[in-house]
């Protein structure tokens, strides 16, 4: 007849570690100021790449203008870094300068 901890080392008791996750860390698609992109520019460029309304999308151009930079979105590293690269490729088709980039979140 076995004993009871022999039956608890026959069948087993599983034990799972569970690693606890952590989010992802987030990062900031910054817009810059340049003295060529005009700002109708800027705002479609928020309207389609960060679905802005008019409204925010116009804060945000006012905020560039007058702080020299302009939060617009805060993504994973992955989707703001996509997200830069095409506001980059669009703004390069269309002859303006508009410079993006991103940053972590503090």
């Amino acid at each position: 007849m076995s004993s009871e901890t022999d039956r608890d080392q026959e069948f087993g008791t599983a034990t799972v570690n569970r690693q606890k996750l952590q989010p992802p860390k987030m990062y900031k698609v910054l817009m810059h100021n340049d003295d060529y992109t005009t700002m109708e520019f800027v705002v479609l460029v928020l309207q389609k790449y960060f679905n802005k309304n008019y409204n925010e999308a116009q804060a945000i151009m006012l905020e560039v203008h007058q702080r020299g930079f302009g939060i617009c979105g805060i993504y994973t590293y992955e989707v703001a870094e996509s997200k830069a690269a095409k506001v980059i490729k669009y703004a390069r088709e269309n002859g303006h300068p508009l410079r993006c980039s991103i940053e972590p979140e503090s």
